[in-house]
């Protein structure tokens, strides 16, 4: 089938759809409106055989809710054969499914990305296993897998597996492909499907997307290539490594106990291939409507040197990846924001509304028509005068040059190319003599398409006097700056040192990592309101093997009473499910319910809040301890506090101002959560919580088991972050007492 011709309409048992603008759906040949939303087989079909691309959306329906469908189907289910319609579809579904089969038995002859010769046929005698993998240049998952599929060649090669990758996507050119293969280091053959002739040959829709084939070309398995990685979701390690699973059991000569899996990924752009709706229908284009839709919620990330996985700067990108940026938008994956809806209201909210959605859709649906484009959409510029810091100030608030940047340390981090790399943690010096007021940071990630969040912490030295505990800035793709209140800083003391936390997404290929911090200080006469952060926290907990919704609670022990609310930063780790914020009546301030630990947000409301308005501040936190968490690193353990991922946390960030001139009686305009005295059995409910917490200390960090800790002995993150919590005479050594004093203190009197 040439490029933008129409699908043949084969029948198959069902009545026929009579020639119109649209797709052919690629499992059961009907009439759809895009190859992701099939109309028909969504509303008659059985759950139990229906296509998984197929979902019944929004725009399937009118004004009033009632559903509705494009006139050749409504002319299609009005005949008389709609009354065994359901029946029919099965039977199309099993008919569809013989006539893959037979399509791929039929095999193909290409060209490589060197021009030689890749010929599939049941003659060759040299294979005895094949892999098809449709594989995309910049799909996330495809740059992990493509790799992976070394190795398996690399593995079962001996024993005549041969490994044939295909690129199919419409919006990635030869150059593309090209460059895929070289920085992946692809050593089995590769080609460029250009009009997706092979992709529809196989009905592939995803990348990746796996086909296992015998000699004869029969298909013994289709889908993933093993269960590690999902949109959105990241396991430490595949449970079932699928397609290895089914060559092992096909070179020993056993049927393949799992056949089909679902493929999960990025969907095959197969963008001008027909048109869903005359024109004059719908004149929705891609310059006048679509360029500003993804200018203001999209190209931050989306474009050059960024995190996002490929560019939305010009037209043949958007529309190979038009149906993967609807999936991701319709599903709440983009943009990246797990605030509830109507609960508090945020400066760097970054929701989509339901109208640009809709005008997404409705281009896709128009055809993706272009418009009159000029060439790409252009990146904001970003002007800071007579700066020496080159391009590196992308984004920096301030008309005039930070007053230094800090880089995290003086040589690169380099990340893996695939598989989970734990937080990092470095410790850089600031080499200031005196104390300084900073007005505004901004974190600067080095290696962009890897550097998934970065938190930046103030150490002070040994003895030093430090207010909260110490965050200074923090990066997340997309997030935007939120600017202090006029004539507020915070306040850094001399000999301070910083802590990088740095969280890394692998790419694919190994990167270089140096990211810095740019800050800028305030004269101490301009500033009239202290900016620090506090802590809401709760270690006292275990959460059960297999629980879906364990509850932890705690309250911000202490706040400035006369002081502001500026924003909040929930964390938990991969069993985290939920975070909820309320004042002293209940009201909610924040409710986080679909909580994900691949994106630590800070949520800064658009105007501050009066803690005289707030009283109290109590967060609740959900976790799922369940195997139906797919973050969930091993659901049969009990889950206490700690510091690693598979550990867990119970925490909340609070940056807050105070007007400097209450400083000085802090203690008399602060308010502290107290209780009524505490009762006989609370005080010994008290006693048992500081026991546990000494004994649980010493257990974790005492090593050589002395009966103190010390710095040595301790992680790199208790180590370079909150170990002085417990030294408090700041010998490097953590005593006994040093813990109950800590205890104490966390636990009140």
């Amino acid at each position: 089938m040439e490029a933008g011709s129409q699908p043949s309409g084969e029948k198959i048992g069902l009545p026929a759809v009579q020639p119109a603008p649209g797709y052919a759906c690629p499992r059961l040949r009907l009439h759809t409106v895009t190859p992701a939303r099939c109309y028909a087989c969504t509303l008659v079909m059985p759950a139990f055989v229906q296509p998984a691309h197929c979902s019944l959306t929004n725009d399937s329906r009118s004004a009033n809710g009632k559903l509705t469908m494009p006139k050749p189907i409504a002319d299609c289910l009005q005949r008389p054969l709609v009354l065994f319609l359901s029946a029919a579809i099965v039977f199309a579904s099993l008919a569809s499914a013989n006539a893959s089969e037979a399509k791929i038995q039929d095999g193909f002859q290409a060209r490589d990305l060197n021009g030689s010769e890749v010929a599939l046929s049941s003659d060759l005698e040299s294979q005895r296993l094949t892999v098809i993998a449709f594989l995309g240049a910049e799909c996330p998952m495809a740059k992990i897998y493509g790799p992976r599929l070394n190795k398996l060649q690399q593995e079962f090669g001996q024993q005549r597996l041969r490994v044939i990758g295909i690129n199919s996507n419409s919006q990635d050119s030869f150059a593309d492909v090209t460059e895929y293969a070289k920085v992946h280091g692809i050593e089995f053959e590769f080609l460029r499907d250009a009009n997706h002739v092979i992709a529809d040959q196989f009905q592939a829709t995803r990348t990746p997307e796996v086909f296992l084939l015998d000699s004869q070309l029969q298909l013994l398995y289709h889908g993933r290539f093993d269960d590690q990685y999902f949109p959105g979701v990241t396991r430490s390690a595949p449970t079932r490594a699928d397609l290895k699973i089914a060559i092992t059991e096909a070179l020993a000569g056993k049927p393949v106990a799992v056949a089909e899996t679902n493929p999960t990924g990025c969907v095959i752009g197969r963008a001008g291939k027909s048109t869903a709706v005359p024109a004059a229908e719908n004149s929705i284009t891609y310059a006048e409507h679509v360029i500003p839709l993804l200018q203001k919620h999209c190209i931050e990330c989306h474009r050059a040197g960024e995190i996002g996985p490929f560019e939305m700067t010009d037209y043949v990108e958007v529309a190979g990846w038009a149906d993967t940026m609807l999936e991701t938008i319709d599903n709440g994956r983009m943009p990246p924001w797990h605030a509830e809806p109507g609960v508090g209201n945020f400066h760097n909210a970054r929701s989509m509304p339901e109208s640009d959605r809709q005008l997404f859709r409705d281009w896709i649906a128009g055809g993706l028509k272009p418009g009159a484009i000029e060439s790409q959409i252009a990146a904001k510029p970003t002007e800071v005068a007579n700066t020496d810091f080159g391009d590196r100030l992308e984004g920096w608030p301030l008309p005039e040059p930070p007053d230094m940047i800090v880089e995290m340390r003086n040589r690169p981090f380099v990340v893996s190319a695939d598989g989970i790399v734990e937080y990092q943690y470095f410790v850089a010096d600031l080499g200031l003599t005196e104390d300084r007021w900073i007005k505004a940071a901004r974190v600067i990630p080095g290696a962009r398409s890897v550097v998934h969040h970065a938190i930046v912490f103030i150490r002070p030295p040994d003895g030093g006097q430090f207010r909260g505990v110490g965050l200074l800035a923090a990066y997340v793709p997309g997030q935007q700056f939120v600017p202090l209140p006029d004539g507020a800083a915070q306040k850094i003391v001399a000999g301070s040192q910083l802590v990088f936390q740095m969280h890394y997404t692998p790419n694919g290929s190994e990167q270089p990592d140096t990211s810095s911090i740019a800050i800028a200080f305030a004269d101490e006469k301009d500033v009239t309101d202290e900016v620090y952060t506090l802590i809401a926290l709760e270690q006292e907990f275990e959460i059960p093997p297999r629980t879906a919704n364990h509850l932890v609670s705690a309250k911000l022990p202490w706040f400035p009473k006369n002081g502001r609310l500026l924003s909040v930063a929930p964390h938990m780790h991969y069993r985290g499910k939920s975070f909820q914020l309320h004042d002293k009546t209940g009201r909610p301030l924040l409710s986080v319910p679909n909580y994900d630990f691949n994106w630590q947000h800070t949520y800064a409301y658009r105007n501050a809040l009066p803690f005289s308005d707030i009283g109290q501040l109590q967060i609740n936190v959900g976790f799922d301890n369940s195997s139906d968490n797919p973050f969930n690193p091993n659901p049969n353990e009990w889950v206490t506090w700690g510091d690693q991922t598979w550990e867990e946390m119970a925490v909340a960030f609070f940056q807050v101002s105070e007007p400097r001139a209450s400083n000085k009686n802090a203690s008399k305009n602060g308010n502290r959560n107290k209780a009524q005295p505490r009762t006989k059995a609370q005080m010994a409910k008290r006693q048992e919580k500081i026991d546990r917490y000494v004994a649980r200390a010493l257990s974790k960090m005492d090593a050589n088991q002395d009966g103190q800790i010390a710095r040595s002995e301790t992680s790199v993150v208790v180590r370079h972050f909150n170990f002085d919590d417990f030294d408090h005479d700041g010998n490097g050594i953590a005593t006994k007492e040093e813990l109950i004093q800590t205890a104490k203190s966390l636990y009140g009197k």
